[in-house]
């Protein structure tokens, strides 16, 4: 349609006297939505349609009265797999499920529900995961239901090793609870460990549910089983049985002068079925240094040959400390345990309080306890006081329809200094220093349906991000360039220095060459006296930001959760607010309104 005929449009007398009825936020929500329906109607299926195709059909209530939603809060998936685990359980026997995202989800359903169960992760500084942002929004706002016709049950998993642990299952549960809720059963915190605290709650669980439902027909209860399935195929990789990829290439992608030392890496996934789309993880299984495995048994006076029972098997006390246990991370169950065997007053002066065990184990690793205050310990006490090891997760930096099968990563190699050593991340170290190339490192897929390119690629895109979350958004436009995408490219990214830290430099310069990358800005914090921020970016960029977000344009946030995140949405705030005409309340709810269009997504870490 040429400009000439759309200037020649007029609207319906209906159509316009309805729009002079709606205020500033409802209009400039209106223009971005009608934009991007556009779009997505030239595509040749509306959003609307696609939503709600993606949704399972509905039984009708009267074929199963019993009618119960599971509502999974997950960031690195593991809230997700519990979930799932819940439904197979309750369909298994004829209960009706459904099963949904948080992301996926209308909070404004919640007062029709007759039975809630939540699985929530926690992220940050105690804050919910970014797909349950909206919801934690809705129950604390003005507009929170009255719950007193639902019961509810909420499983809390977290990491203990950080304060406010599983502190957004505690919210969740306390404010349903407010809001007139009845629990099923008592709240869940689960730590890294879940799967034993989450095995005995799912039972319990289906026992209450049973006791509902004990006079309801069934037959429903093997069609229930298949309801939601995913549809992308699945390989038969997955993080309880990983593939050993090989390490084909890795690569320093600072300067040698940088403060910042950041690898990129290729893995052969060759063989492996395992398939991803930009936006998922990597999960990566690692070996512990030996050198500090070494050190950790010198300090509590074992050779390393003890035997230890361990998942069932019999191993020595070095291979344990080497694959299977967690080292490096300190928590307070490491720390209480250790200072009531060792029993120094110096050391239990400093874990009187919640705070202060926090701010220790923040400051204090492992093996520095251990150092400060020796004690000969045997093989079992010390396995004892150490938890499991757990997979890292790092964001894709490739598309799969650009490298075939290999995988990429940007990971940036963690190091500090401790009383006079430098110590180093143990999944980082493993990856960027001690993994020989030709070596075998174990990995799986994490999906992350929370951080997708559009549907439509005539969309635009705004990528904010600041060091290594730059990785997906190598992934993202990849892809857009592998399918020829027509949609607009934005990126805005932040580093300390220009001539140092400039990650893939090269390759964003081909990109925006070849047309696939139609704006850019980035923020050198360091090149200068005063610091500059991607946020500070976002404010010199407001007029144009607006405009994208008029055109329909999708946001896209990785990086820090604790600061950079937090920064960037404040300064999405204030541009909505001042380009919009809008209050700070409107502009929040206005970028909530996208969050749940899933047109503002973040992966926060």
């Amino acid at each position: 349609m040429t400009i000439e005929k759309i200037t020649n449009l007029t609207l319906p007398p209906e159509l316009s006297s309805s729009l002079a009825t709606l205020d500033a936020l409802q209009l400039a929500w209106l223009s971005g939505y009608c934009w991007s329906e556009a779009q997505n109607r030239q595509g040749g299926q509306s959003a609307v349609s696609q939503a709600a195709g993606a949704l399972p059909t509905a039984l009708q209530p009267s074929l199963q009265p019993l009618q119960v939603t599971i509502i999974s809060a997950s960031q690195t998936g593991n809230a997700r797999k519990v979930a799932e685990q819940l439904k197979t359980k309750l369909v298994a026997n004829g209960v009706e499920v459904k099963q949904v995202a948080a992301a996926d989800y209308k909070p404004k359903n919640l007062a029709d529900e007759k039975y809630l169960l939540l699985v929530t992760s926690t992220q940050g500084d105690g804050e919910p995961p970014e797909e349950a942002v909206s919801l934690h929004k809705y129950l604390f706002g003005k507009k929170a239901p009255n719950l007193s016709n639902t019961e509810f049950a909420v499983l809390g998993l977290g990491d203990s090793s950080y304060p406010d642990f599983c502190q957004a299952g505690k919210d969740f549960d306390a404010k349903l609870a407010e809001l007139g809720g009845k629990r099923l059963l008592e709240r869940q915190d689960c730590d890294l460990d879940y799967q034993a605290i989450a095995d005995s709650w799912i039972e319990q669980i289906n026992r209450l549910l049973q006791q509902i439902n004990q006079n309801q027909t069934q037959n429903q209860a093997q069609t229930q089983t298949q309801i939601q399935n995913q549809s992308a195929v699945r390989s038969v990789y997955s993080k309880e049985n990983p593939f050993s990829a090989t390490l084909a290439l890795r690569q320093k992608i600072t300067a040698r002068g940088s403060e910042k030392d950041v690898r990129h890496l290729e893995i052969d996934l060759s063989g492996s079925g395992l398939h991803y789309q930009p936006g998922d993880a990597l999960g990566v299984w690692f070996n512990n240094d030996p050198a500090l495995v070494e050190e950790i048994l010198q300090a509590v006076s074992l050779h390393g040959e003890e035997k230890v029972r361990l998942n069932g098997d019999e191993v020595s006390i070095r291979t344990a400390l080497l694959q299977s246990l967690e080292i490096t991370q300190n928590t307070p169950h490491f720390v209480k345990g250790y200072a009531d065997l060792v029993s120094k007053r110096e050391l239990n002066e400093q874990l009187k309080t919640a705070a202060a065990i926090q701010d220790y184990i923040q400051t204090t690793p492992i093996i520095g306890v251990l150092q400060a205050y020796p004690l000969a310990l045997s093989a079992e006490q010390l396995l004892g006081l150490l938890r499991p090891l757990t997979p890292r997760l790092y964001s894709i930096a490739s598309a799969q329809d650009e490298v075939g099968d290999e995988v990429h990563l940007t990971v940036g190699l963690l190091q500090y200094a401790y009383a006079d050593k430098t110590r180093f991340g143990a999944a980082s170290s493993y990856l960027a220093q001690r993994l020989e190339e030709d070596g075998e490192v174990r990995v799986f897929i994490e999906q992350n349906d929370n951080f997708r390119l559009p549907p439509d690629n005539n969309t635009p895109i705004i990528m904010i991000g600041s060091g290594t979350g730059i990785a997906p958004f190598r992934a993202f436009v990849q892809q857009r360039a592998a399918t020829e995408a027509q949609g607009k490219n934005w990126l805005i990214f932040g580093n300390q220095h220009f001539t140092d830290d400039f990650l893939y430099q090269i390759e964003w310069q081909t990109f925006a060459k070849e047309g696939y990358l139609h704006q850019y800005n980035f923020a050198w914090s360091r090149d200068q006296a005063e610091k500059i921020y991607v946020q500070h970016k976002i404010r010199e960029q407001a007029e144009s930001l607006w405009q994208w977000l008029q055109q329909g344009a999708h946001i896209y946030v990785c990086g820090d959760a604790s600061r950079m995140a937090k920064d960037v949405e404040q300064a999405l705030l204030e541009v909505i607010a001042e380009q919009g005409g809008l209050s700070i309340e409107d502009a929040d709810e206005y970028l909530d309104q996208l969050r749940q269009n899933k047109r503002y997504q973040r992966d926060v870490y």
